[in-house]
């Protein structure tokens, strides 16, 4: 009888006395392990793709994958099982003219939310942790999840950790596909859309004097994607989506994986394509979830640039204008602008979005970071500005002196409000030379500048800008009149 009873819980069954089941009705009551419906399969491993001529990697996350995939094709039509890997079902394609592809089944079940579905009607063995031991229960359904123990009772919970037959687990994502051939091939060469890696730019720009050095590298982090022995390409750019790309199902490795790629010491070759611009990387990469790979973009460049000071104002960019009594500390913002004139290598580059980062030796030559921003991309001939952070000697304070509003009414305005506001803008330098701070306000609508203590500069129709020079330990006062109409 008790070898009955014991291969009775081998075989996740219950054993057939009250006091079993009733210790099972206290575990559920007690909300043991829940079963999330969305958990990820563990322990399983990323697959690598193997045979593929090159991958292109977008900027948003999107992978283009085209490989050749050993196959026994017949001539005329077949089905073809094949072991792709994770990818988006949607965008398989043939890249070869003779071959084409009629149907596609991809089964990419590999996480526990989908095993579980599968599992509806089929009896589960759950693991039970106090105390260790096993319980059976027949799935009923799920969202919510709903189990009948054999005691006929059913459970909105699961009792423990469950244990899936093989039947219904996916290890690896599969592809089916039924082709046409016009002769007999021992490969397909095939397109489609994956993810799991994305890229950047990363601009290195150590400050001189009077000009910059600047290098630029391509960052490529993997986060699932596990590519051998490929050709890789990078496109810069915003390439329009149809939809939002749908979710697809890649088992998660826990166990970190080596890394390691293959030693690149040229730089990446670019070339425009379409409306975008594609980076090359030299020879060929090994990509590793979890590895990052750098490549330069171009060989190193010696520009010309600008520092500049500003101060942007407080007036709103819309709607009425307000009356401000209190005084207002503003920050002194920090830029530096790299000049890229056309007919010069770094100027007649286009550079990816990405991030900036500003270098400056100190008193010993050590190099220390003195600004980061991020960059969108910036097509050829196109100034580089780089906004830095905030001055720390240089202060601002803004405060409006006068403020009186009136309402009129025309014919070609109808009825309107005009506000004037003075303000003052006191700007200090604790440096031991000599700055200008440009003080900007902007606006948008009928505005102007009515009287000023400084020249103002019209930037645009928006922009208004005054160039302010602050005396070394010292300050300046601006002065300046608006008119506003809305």
């Amino acid at each position: 009888m008790k070898q009955q009873q014991r291969g009775g819980r081998e075989a996740g069954k219950l054993e057939p006395t009250d006091r079993k089941v009733a210790r099972v009705s206290d575990c559920l009551r007690a909300g043991a392990l829940i079963l999330a419906s969305a958990s990820p399969l563990p322990g399983l491993p990323t697959s690598p793709l193997v045979a593929q001529t090159s991958l292109t990697i977008y900027n948003d996350g999107r992978v283009q994958v085209r490989r050749t995939v050993p196959a026994k094709l017949p001539k005329g039509s077949s089905v073809q099982r094949l072991t792709l890997g994770a990818l988006d079902p949607a965008t398989l394609f043939s890249l070869d003219s003779t071959i084409s592809i009629d149907r596609v089944v991809y089964d990419g079940a590999v996480d526990e939310a989908s095993v579980l579905r599968r599992s509806v009607g089929k009896r589960l063995i759950f693991r039970l942790t106090e105390p260790p031991d096993t319980v059976s229960a027949l799935v009923l359904g799920v969202d919510p999840l709903r189990l009948q123990l054999p005691d006929g009772r059913i459970s909105f919970t699961a009792p423990g950790l469950a244990l899936y037959p093989s039947d219904v687990v996916v290890v690896e994502p599969s592809t089916t596909i039924s082709v046409r051939s016009a002769a007999a091939r021992d490969q397909v060469p095939l397109g489609y859309f994956t993810t799991g890696a994305s890229w950047q730019a990363s601009y290195q720009v150590i400050l001189g004097r009077t000009d910059a050095r600047v290098t630029g590298m391509a960052v490529l982090p993997s986060e699932s994607l596990r590519a051998e022995n490929a050709e890789i390409h990078l496109l810069a750019g915003s390439v329009g989506r149809a939809q939002p790309p749908p979710e697809v199902p890649r088992p998660l490795a826990r166990a970190e994986a080596a890394l390691k790629a293959q030693a690149m010491s040229d730089a990446a070759v670019e070339q425009r394509v379409g409306e975008f611009h594609l980076y090359s990387l030299p020879g060929r990469s090994t990509l590793l979830p979890g590895q990052t790979t750098s490549v330069a973009l171009f060989e190193p460049a010696q520009v010309k640039y600008e520092h500049n000071y500003i101060v942007h104002g407080d007036v709103p960019y819309w709607g009425f204008l307000p009356q401000q009594g209190e005084q207002v500390d503003l920050p002194v913002e920090v830029t530096y602008t790299l000049k890229r004139p056309r007919k010069t290598s770094f100027g007649d580059r286009p550079l990816p979005g990405g991030v900036g980062r500003l270098y400056q030796a100190d008193s010993a030559g050590s190099l220390q970071l003195v600004g980061e921003a991020s960059l969108d991309h910036t097509a050829p001939g196109n100034d580089l500005r780089l906004k830095a952070g905030n001055a720390f000697d240089l202060s601002a304070r803004r405060v409006q002196m006068n403020y009186v509003t009136r309402r009129d009414s025309t014919k070609a305005r109808g009825v309107h409000t005009v506000a004037t506001a003075d303000y003052r803008v006191t700007l200090k330098n604790a440096l031991d030379s000599t700055v200008t701070i440009n003080v900007q306000e902007e606006r948008a609508g009928e505005w102007s500048v009515v009287t000023s203590s400084v020249p103002p500069e019209k930037v645009s129709s928006t922009i208004t800008r005054f160039r302010v020079r602050v005396p070394e330990r010292g300050e300046a006062v601006l002065n300046y009149r608006i008119r506003v109409i809305w």
